[in-house]
């Protein structure tokens, strides 16, 4: 393609001959190659003919109009192809980096929550523990019963003595508006005033606080703990770093009322609890009516009630009393009369008659 160049210093302008290749347009003016990108280049119609310039330059080519579209028309093609071929590279990159980041979520970070959890040092986990019982006392108070504090916390001194931990077992009564009990991690565990409500004998109340104190001793709550840590920095890799989004996951995992455990550590923890209350004479014959109980507000059996056990991270509670029922021995009942009474009404009494009548008034 011929054209006439000017080197933007004089006002002489030049026969040059232009080569356009995919990438660039070239020509010589004088001595100098000139070698232009075209994705740096202006053109300026001019009526049959049409003025590029490079951004930043001062020279000037002149070509026919005719020419230079036919010129672009011939690389446009091929700019296209590359460009889908860029744009099939980034969609294969990203897809790649999804397996990546999926794979490390959900096969990564379980499988090193395992061995990052026995390797947290206790002081450390129990530090941790603290914090997030101070996020939930905000929501979650204790209970005022302080007779009552006393004799959970006594028996929860008595599982260490058939456990094999270095964390101090303190159970607390919670006021919350569910069944429920956690362990946090360092030793601490909570018991919702609903939860005792629901519990119809000491032996159900023990079961449960066991369960959780097993929890703590196979180290299963520093491992929800990292599970979450991890997803928290996958956070921050989405998002960007500094967001914070990472410590913004830990801090929903102390302020959550559970955390996460896989359907083998509720198992194991069953059996485990089970196995702390023999080892010190009182029985275990209470966690498999709890759990019948619990039954009855889930799904009838069927399809949809394995596709619930299937999602869900607790086993299913009829198969947990089974196996709890099988293992479960004789023993004496973990408090007295009197201690089970003081704990019934740690929370002034029996917390669903309580907003029943809140309800009715």
């Amino acid at each position: 393609m011929r054209g006439r160049a000017n080197d933007g210093r004089t006002a002489a302008v030049h026969d040059v001959e232009v080569e356009v290749t995919a990438w660039a347009l070239a020509f010589r003016l004088g001595g100098d190659e000139h070698h232009w990108p075209l994705s740096q280049i202006e053109a300026e119609p001019l009526g049959d003919l049409v003025r590029l310039s490079r951004r930043g330059e001062n020279a000037r080519l002149t070509v026919s109009a005719q020419d230079w579209r036919a010129a672009a028309s011939s690389v446009s093609e091929p700019v296209e192809r590359r460009r889908r071929r860029r744009e099939r590279r980034m969609i294969a990159g990203l897809a790649v980096a999804a397996v990546a980041i999926l794979l490390f979520v959900f096969v990564g970070v379980p499988l090193a929550s395992g061995p990052l959890a026995r390797a947290t040092p206790p002081r450390f986990e129990a530090q941790l523990g603290e914090t997030y019982a101070a996020q939930l006392g905000v929501v979650f108070p204790a209970c005022a019963g302080q007779d009552a504090q006393d004799i959970l916390h006594a028996f929860g001194d008595s599982l260490e003595d058939g456990m094999d931990s270095p964390f101090n077992i303190v159970v607390e009564a919670v006021e919350a508006p569910m069944v429920n009990a956690v362990a946090l991690p360092g030793g601490r565990v909570l018991v919702t005033d609903d939860l005792i409500a629901e519990s119809e004998t000491p032996d159900e109340l023990a079961a449960v606080i066991a369960h959780e104190a097993a929890h703590v001793e196979q180290r299963h709550v520093m491992q929800a703990v990292w599970r979450t840590v991890g997803l928290g920095m996958v956070l921050d890799l989405v998002v960007g770093g500094g967001t914070g989004a990472g410590q913004q996951a830990v801090l929903l995992a102390g302020s959550a009322t559970e955390l996460s455990y896989s359907r083998d550590a509720e198992a194991e923890a069953d059996a485990r609890g089970q196995e702390i209350l023999q080892s010190l004479g009182l029985s275990s014959q209470g966690m498999a009516p709890f759990f019948r109980r619990l039954a009855a507000h889930e799904p009838e059996a069927g399809p949809a009630k394995s596709v619930m056990e299937f999602l869900s991270t607790h086993p299913d509670s009829l198969r947990r009393a089974d196996a709890s029922e099988a293992r479960a021995q004789p023993g004496r009942p973990a408090f007295t009369a009197a201690e089970w009474q003081a704990i019934r009404a740690a929370c002034d009494g029996d917390p669903r008659r309580r907003r029943e009548g809140a309800e009715g008034g």
